[in-house]
Formats: structure tokens, sequence, C-alpha cells
């Protein structure tokens, strides 16, 4: 997978949400903001939810956002490959941190009636990509939803919620605001998503400045993923793991696509500045450690996909324990013939 400069393209194959029916057919911006710097009273504050507004509103209003859109659009059609694999109709769904609408575009209006478009971002949802299908864009911080309980029959979220400081907090929410049996699907960055970047910076900052800080942000363990859904109250869990790797010309093409694409740091531990020699210092490692035969260098992103449903008494639920009649042991004896059995 490459990137511009001749290298790239991806290929690929609470009232806000009271928005009368009549006006679901065009795009209006509601707004579900949460006043600035305010967080659940029992997160960690990790990121600046503020900075990360403002990143990704330049983002968006950049003369040529789509030439950041790439990984972005992928992730958003894996999405809605997992949303086509479920036989049923959802006619009320939301986007959460939707940005640009990565999801929507892959979407068709016979599998989804409506949908709610929910960024943080202003900018983002004025300069959305083209749907087929009704759409409301909301503002709203991902932390703070603004809907009722059991508003949609689908949620959806792509590479948004690795921003959030209360992780657990904003998956009960949208369990919340899920109806019985509705469904889940949503994307995140892994912990191993740009781990050359990050080696590369922290071994030029030592050997220039004699140590290092934080420069790509923290991400979420694989491991506490299903436990996190589970404490939410979703069921029928499934979590997987993908990587995609692009490759850039450099470290520092890659760097000023994360910032096109409005993923740069928003710690609030974050070094403000790196100096010049530490930053040629560190692409001159990047390149010498990583680079291909090509001379472009790798960039990988590690995804996390996940699905939950909402408890509906219709689901499948597991025997009860003891009421086996066959042991693991006869097993595999069910479907030899008799003949066989007996030698």
């Amino acid at each position: 997978m490459l990137r511009p400069a001749g290298l790239w393209h991806f290929c690929r194959r609470p009232r806000a949400a009271r928005v009368p029916a009549e006006n679901l057919g065009r795009r209006e911006v509601t707004s579900g903001v949460s006043p600035r710097g305010g967080t659940s009273s029992r997160a960690l504050n990790i990121f600046d939810r503020d900075l990360k507004r403002k990143q990704k509103n330049w983002a968006a209003q950049q003369p040529e956002p789509t030439k950041f859109d790439y990984l972005k659009e992928e992730v958003g059609s894996r999405i809605a490959d997992r949303v086509y694999d479920i036989p049923r109709d959802f006619s009320l769904a939301l986007d959460l941190g939707c940005g640009r609408g990565y999801i929507a575009q892959y979407l068709n209006k016979e599998t989804i009636g409506k949908f709610f478009q929910a960024d943080i971002a202003e900018n983002a949802l004025k300069n959305s990509l083209e749907t087929e299908i009704p759409t409301v864009s909301v503002l709203v911080d991902e932390e703070f939803l603004p809907f009722r309980e059991n508003t949609f029959d689908l949620v959806v979220s792509s590479l948004s919620l690795h921003w959030v400081n209360d992780l657990p907090r904003a998956l009960e929410q949208i369990h919340y605001v899920l109806k019985p049996d509705g469904v889940f699907i949503g994307a995140m960055f892994g912990g191993d998503t740009l781990y050359e970047l990050r080696c590369s910076l922290q071994l030029a900052e030592m050997e220039r400045e004699g140590g290092f800080s934080p420069h790509i942000s923290p991400f979420t363990a694989v491991n506490d993923l299903g436990h996190l859904l589970g404490r939410a109250g979703f069921n029928t869990l499934t979590v997987d793991t993908d990587e995609i790797q692009v490759n850039y010309p450099g470290m520092f093409e890659l760097m000023e696509d994360l910032q096109g694409m409005g993923e740069s740091n928003c710690s609030w531990n974050r070094k403000a500045l790196l100096h010049r020699n530490t930053m040629l210092a560190a692409a001159a490692v990047y390149r010498e450690m990583y680079r291909n035969e090509d001379g472009s260098v790798p960039a990988t992103y590690q995804i996390y996909y996940m699905i939950g449903w909402k408890y509906h008494e219709s689901q499948a639920r597991p025997a009860k324990r003891g009421s086996a009649t066959v042991s693991f042991g006869e097993l595999g004896k069910l479907n030899i013939p008799e003949g066989e059995k007996s030698q």
C-alpha cells in the first residue's frame, strides 16, 4: 500500500436526537457537544478533547481533504461489510465519530432507513461525503451522547473511540441508546499502531536529548476490549484484529498524512516541540531500521474490530448447565457406522 508522491493510493474493493421526522431526509446540524474541558468525574483525563476538535476541524477544511482519507475510507468499507453480513435492515442507525461519513458512503438505503452522523468537529459534518441514505448531522462529543434510551437499531463507529477519555462510559452510552436486539459494530486503533514511528522517535530523542517523551497516543489493549464490552452490557461479542500497512516516501510524509487525517497526538502529556536535529535523526533511524527495497518506509496500523449485541429475549442463549445428553468424549463416535463401532 503506497502513499502520495507517485507511490500511493489505497486499492480496495439529550436533545439533539429530537429531530422532527419530516426533517430526516435532509442534512442538519444540531449540537450535543459537552462543555469545554468537560469529562466524566470518574474518567482519566488523558486527551485534550478541545484540541482534538480543533485538529479534526482543521483537517476537514483543507483544500484537498480526500488526499488523506484513504485509511479511514478503507476501514469504513470494512465496517460496512460487517453491516451487510447481518441479514436484516436497520430503520434508524447512528455513526458515532463519523468524520466526513466514511461508513455511510458504502451503505445503501435498502439496508439503512435513516442515518444519524455524529461527530465532535462541525467542519467534518459540513463537508461530509455523499450518500444515498437520508441523514441528520449531529454535533456531539462521543463522551456525552444526547440520545434517548432504546433509540437506534444499529450503532457504528470507525477510528474515533481511541480518542475518548472514558471508554467504558462511552460503551455504556452506546449500549444505552441501542434498542433491544440492536447491534454495535466498531473499529479503533490497536496498540501496535505506528510502532515504527514510535520506536524511531524514542531512539532519536534518547540519542540527541538524553531521554524521550510520548509522541504516539496510548491505545487500548485487545485483551481489555472484550471485558469492556461485556461490562457495558453487550453480549454475543466478537473482537478481532487486523493490520493495514501503508508505504510512504519517508517519515515526514507519514506525519503530514497523520495531521491531514486529524490524527495528531492530543495527549495532555505530549511534548510541545521536537528539535529539528531530533526529527532529522528520527527520520534517518526510521529509514535505516524499516525501509523497503524500493526505498519507501512502512507504517503499520493495527485495527481492532468489535461487534456486540444488546440483549433481547429472542436471542439464542446457552443451554442450562448440566443439560447435555452427550459427553465430549463421545462426540467423535456419533457419526461412525455401526459396523465400525464394534471393531
